[in-house]
């Protein structure tokens, strides 16, 4: 392990903070979809479209950026894609048409996310620190994404209010510049030296032994439901609470208090990761999504009993990303982690799509959401069981 050029405090605290402001200005978005539909004559679906584009795109990109911090370093990569960040959202709050804001929304934020957001973050924690350390730092970085939420949404609405929807977004590109600064301290060059010192393995060597390696498949598909379980409820849970005749405070309440408890949860399994075996615990959050959404499906569909899902659900929702970084870690190493990792992002994004899409296809056939719950509950338990034959080996000091 190679000594740390910033203190650990320092850089945690740097690292929560960028990731509270990626995660809180991207989730700011679907707040301009009625101003500006309204005020430019856009349809909804080519808004939605947009943002769309931008999630399965972060899928696609987070590899590649992934690779391109292993290679150069995080630093450079992580302040470039807040710069497009800024650069994005600007041409977002621009745009005077809807293939112009397509290409700022969609591509150049699809980017944008995959450089600067939490998996490289994490992923450079992982690297930097030592490995008791870990995990309670990814639990932070985590946690500190649904804290962004909780700050940022509130004041972009604020923004929104007070200066309309181009200047309330015109802030948000500057607030997302202030990521250039804190990715400052997370100089990981001379980790990523003593990484190449100790054994030089290609990204080519790397990404065929991942590949080839059973565990890998595991996290990717486990991975997976986890997207289409957070992509369904993050996008069709104000839907569901419409349907069962329920008030629309209830359904932005819930989502509220997703994010709230999430704080908790990602805190909690950062801290779990560190001292449980990680592919257990990994059994128990997906087993438990499976039990807390079948008892939902079961109990009557009132204020409180929604309230109290979302609250379960909170605890759950995120708290799979600490052990299924450091599994990524233990598995293959740190010193193509964030290509390894982003490549298992990808099979989180692809279900997020997925979720988000199949959602509102069941929903356009039947006139219900029964199926995509019953299917949500199924994919809990094959994500349980896939987790069950990961390795979990000890880190020696070469992967340490």
């Amino acid at each position: 392990m190679a000594a740390l050029r910033t203190p650990a405090g320092i850089l945690i605290l740097c690292a929560v903070i960028a990731a509270a402001l990626a995660m809180g200005t991207r989730n700011s978005f679907g707040l301009f979809l009625a101003p500006m539909t309204t005020a430019l004559g856009w349809s909804a679906s080519g808004f939605a479209f947009a943002i769309a584009l931008q999630v399965l795109l972060n899928g696609v990109f987070q590899p590649i950026c992934g690779n391109l911090a292993d290679r150069y370093g995080a630093r450079p990569v992580i302040m470039g894609g807040a710069a497009l960040y800024g650069v994005g959202i600007a041409g977002m709050a621009l745009s005077s048409d809807i293939a112009l804001f397509t290409f700022f929304a969609g591509v150049v934020m699809g980017i944008a996310v995959s450089a600067a957001g939490m998996p490289i973050i994490s992923a450079t924690l992982t690297r930097l620190l030592p490995a008791e350390m870990r995990g309670r730092a990814v639990g932070l970085s985590t946690a500190g994404s649904s804290f962004g939420q909780f700050l940022v949404v509130p004041l972009a609405q604020l923004g929104i209010n007070l200066a309309g929807w181009q200047g309330a977004m015109l802030l948000l590109a500057g607030l997302a510049l202030l990521m250039v600064p804190l990715a400052i301290p997370m100089d990981d060059s001379a980790a990523r030296r003593a990484r190449g010192t100790a054994g030089d393995e290609s990204a080519t060597v790397a990404l065929k032994r991942a590949l080839s390696t059973p565990s890998f498949w595991c996290l990717f598909f486990g991975f997976f439901v986890c997207g289409m379980h957070v992509s369904f409820m993050g996008v069709h849970m104000p839907g569901f609470v419409a349907s069962c005749h329920l008030p629309a405070y209830v359904g932005a309440g819930a989502i509220s208090l997703i994010g709230l408890f999430n704080v908790v949860g990602s805190l909690a399994a950062g801290e779990l990761s560190q001292r449980w075996q990680r592919r257990n615990l990994l059994v128990i959050i997906y087993a438990s999504r499976g039990v807390v959404m079948t008892a939902f499906m079961l109990a009557d569909k009132t204020t409180a009993n929604v309230l109290i899902f979302s609250a379960f659900m909170g605890l759950l929702w995120l708290s799979t990303v600490p052990p299924t970084v450091a599994l990524c870690a233990r598995n293959f190493g740190t010193q193509w982690l964030a290509t390894i990792f982003g490549l298992v992002f990808l099979g989180h994004q692809i279900g997020g799509f997925t979720g988000a899409f199949l959602g509102g296809f069941i929903f356009d056939r039947t006139g219900s959401y029964d199926l995509m719950w019953s299917i949500s509950i199924a994919a809990a338990a094959f994500a349980a069981l896939i987790h069950l034959p990961v390795r979990d080996p000890v880190l020696t000091p070469a992967k340490a």
